[in-house]
């Protein structure tokens, strides 16, 4: 029952990531991107403003299958990414204690190396419309504007979709 489950749960994930859900609120492209400060696993508080001038791929996630696919994908945006101008964050926005999304993380089928956030008052699912599809995932500029969404699942084979957003960003970087 519980894989009958799941498998309708990734259903309707892969059904919402592939239509617009602009009317659910949720898409907010164009629009500057909510700041935030939150305190990274690690211990560090991590703000969103600090980074600006970069480009920055921010997942929202809670504990669950899905989430752990899509932060698994982030793994590979870092990686695709490091050395450049770009940060990626993930942001564990359900509330979950640190001990709760360690454990999440270490199960994880490869080490999570970009910063992953804390947010025990659901700070970001407010912000971002979230709570109500996850996991999200936003692509936002140098400047602070939000210019790509992805609400629900993705395989791993998304990362190389975000990797192409980051991309077109990057260039019109330096055609400035």
């Amino acid at each position: 029952m519980r894989r009958l489950i799941l498998a309708f749960g990734l259903l309707v994930f892969s059904v919402l990531s592939t239509a617009p859900v602009s009317a659910a609120g949720l898409f907010k492209v164009g629009e500057n991107a909510p700041s935030f400060a939150l305190t990274a696993i690690t211990g560090e508080t991590v703000s969103l403003q600090s980074y600006k001038g970069k480009v920055v791929v921010l997942g929202l996630f809670h504990i669950c299958e899905p989430c752990m696919i899509q932060g698994t994908a982030l793994q590979k945006v870092h990686e695709s990414t490091q050395g450049r101008n770009v940060a990626v964050l993930g942001v564990n926005s359900s509330g979950n204690a640190k001990r709760e999304v360690g454990e999440f993380l270490s199960g994880f089928p490869v080490k999570i190396t970009y910063p992953y956030l804390l947010d025990p008052a659901k700070v970001t699912d407010k912000l971002y419309g979230g709570g109500k599809f996850i996991p999200n995932v936003y692509v936002i500029d140098q400047n602070g504007v939000i210019r790509w969404q992805r609400v629900g699942n993705m395989d791993l084979a998304g990362a190389d979709v975000i990797v192409a957003e980051v991309e077109k960003l990057l260039a019109s970087e330096n055609r400035m």
